[in-house]
């Protein structure tokens, strides 16, 4: 239990750090709160467990600083709470996905943006490390963000199958569409696919579907996801590659790219070395919560 009160109160401390980043957080957080106990109301206990679900994942930002002891630019730090904000409570809960055509789209690229630069960050900082002989150049260093950025999003594709599957939902969005091709057909002859056009109906046990062609379930949908996810990641790893090679202090990728703690942003290691302290009678010095808004 103390471990938990001083992770807690580190956490507290970390999100007030950057003004911007804490307002953002709070509104969101605000929303969320009002947003799930109108779902209680509604009786709509799966989008409460979205809300819980949402609440958690935006104190996320602030546990990995905490635990992995690095520093999230503010602006990145924004991003995120948005997306999770837009994909969980705008996307889901408000219909999102269904209302705006493209606003999956628009999150799988923002997706395959931010991970990118999270897979760019981890190889800075194996680069930065003095404790390791670890070295690659702008063009692996880039690279190894594609390719992190792309394994994030294929694993999610995963992870939406499997619900599907296990849970008969439907996050693989299905499409209509008029026409197919497949060697499962009848009239397939010797392994080369046969094309129906023009599907313009289908029945299912003697039944008509009602849907304007044949469904396809979720295939379209998957690889429109990891496609833009890629356009997402390769947007960065061209902006990451170009700052790997000059190092310009000015270039506002940096506002993407977490960095390593200083010594005096540790705020676990501040507030038990303060515990410490009290016990043994001496002072060390942890900023306050209101002392971070900056």
């Amino acid at each position: 239990m103390e471990r938990l009160r001083q992770f807690l109160k580190a956490m507290r401390i970390e999100q007030r750090e950057h003004r911007s980043s804490f307002i953002v957080f709070t509104v969101l957080r605000l929303s969320v709160i009002l947003v799930m106990i109108r779902q209680i109301f509604n009786g709509n206990y799966e989008s409460v467990f979205l809300c819980l679900l949402t609440l958690l994942l935006l104190v996320g930002p602030s546990i990995a600083q905490i635990t992995l002891r690095v520093e999230l630019p503010s602006t990145l730090e924004i991003i995120i709470l948005l997306f999770v904000y837009a994909a969980e409570i705008l996307g889901e809960i408000r219909q999102f996905y269904e209302v705006f055509p493209h606003w999956d789209t628009i999150l799988h690229t923002l997706n395959g943006f931010l991970a990118a630069a999270i897979g760019f960050s981890l190889v800075e900082l194996l680069n930065r490390n003095q404790k390791l002989v670890f070295q690659l150049s702008p063009f692996f260093t880039a690279l190894v963000a594609l390719c992190f950025s792309m394994t994030v999003g294929i694993v999610w594709e995963f992870f939406e199958f499997m619900m599907d599957i296990v849970f008969g939902l439907d996050m693989q969005k299905d499409t209509v569409i008029h026409s197919i091709s497949s060697v499962l057909l009848k009239e397939s002859d010797g392994g080369i696919p046969y094309k129906i056009d023009e599907i313009t109906e289908v029945y299912i046990n003697g039944a008509e579907l009602g849907i304007g062609g044949y469904l396809d379930i979720g295939l379209i949908d998957t690889m429109a996801d990891l496609f833009v996810n890629f356009i997402g990641a390769l947007v960065f790893a061209i902006f990451g590659y170009r700052y790997a090679k000059r190092r310009d202090a000015a270039d506002p990728i940096q506002r993407f790219i977490p960095i390593q703690k200083d010594a005096d942003k540790d705020y676990l290691l501040a507030v038990r070395e303060k515990d410490a302290a009290a016990v043994s009678g001496l002072a060390v010095h942890v900023p306050k919560e209101e002392d971070r808004l900056q």
